[in-house]
């Protein structure tokens, strides 16, 4: 299904293709290679091709977390020392798709600048995984971006790089979930929510980002949150032959729609 999907990609001729996380179930480094030679195999692995970010599923062995051992264990530094090192892991595998070269690897937040004839794009991203605790992220679907990331995107180097281009701001964690009065609702947003959305938003509009693109929650959703567009991409496990299309136009115009693949082939 992916393959039909990316050969879809293909013949299409997409300028670029952006995965939001969630590449795999539970935390498996060698389903992270499956995926890499996948794109391989059709075409997408390069940095001017695709931008990929991991998402809690990337980076959370629930079953490991929820095992007696971790569970009791007192020490939340240590559940943050191991997330870390998944996320460089992930970084060493995905780095061709995230940085360049030229700032010495691949790491979070990063900035991606593509050229076009017609215009200048860029995506803005950061890592929204956030360690499992047994009370504060029990399910490890909160998601939480370091302040340090944000910070980061505030300086004056990222405004330079920003300047004149479309910015799209790239996170795994949603920005809204159901948001509905309902208490089975609002519990199920606790489990999901990404804990400092507002700050994270906040550092959007100051960087002018036109568009953010995230996962996580499976559905296919398009919105708006305090005057940006946000796309949410869906689940590709539950529903594998749908994807989001952005078309942008020279002068920053863009219209997105939810496309179906046709029916497949016999």
């Amino acid at each position: 299904m992916l393959g039909r999907m990316l050969e879809h990609l293909a013949e299409r001729r997409v300028d670029h293709l952006v995965i939001t996380g969630d590449l795999c179930n539970a935390a498996a480094v060698g389903e992270w290679a499956v995926m890499r030679d996948v794109l391989r195999d059709f075409g997408f692995w390069s940095w001017e091709q695709t931008t990929v970010l991991p998402g809690n599923h990337d980076l959370i062995n629930l079953e490991e977390e929820m095992r007696i051992y971790n569970a009791l264990n007192p020490f939340s530094e240590s559940r943050r020392t191991v997330l870390q090192e998944r996320v460089a892991a992930f970084c060493s595998m995905f780095g061709e798709l995230m940085a360049d070269g030229s700032d010495g690897g691949a790491g979070f937040p990063f900035v991606k600048v593509l050229r076009f004839s017609s215009l200048s794009l860029a995506f803005v991203a950061v890592n929204s995984v956030w360690p499992w605790h047994r009370s504060e992220n029990p399910l490890g679907a909160r998601g939480f971006v370091d302040p340090s990331e944000l910070k980061a995107l505030l300086r004056l180097d990222v405004a330079e790089a920003l300047k004149g281009c479309f910015v799209v701001g790239l996170c795994h964690h949603a920005l809204r979930v159901y948001g509905t009065l309902s208490p089975i609702d609002q519990a199920f947003d606790w489990t999901m929510e990404l804990i400092n959305r507002d700050e994270y938003v906040a550092v959007m509009k100051a960087i002018r980002a036109n568009v953010v693109l995230h996962g996580h929650f499976h559905r296919f959703q398009a919105y708006e949150l305090e005057g940006i567009a946000v796309v949410n991409g869906g689940s590709f496990r539950y529903v594998p032959d749908r994807y989001s299309e952005m078309v942008i136009g020279e002068r920053g115009e863009f219209s997105q729609r939810f496309v179906d693949l046709p029916s497949a082939r016999k």
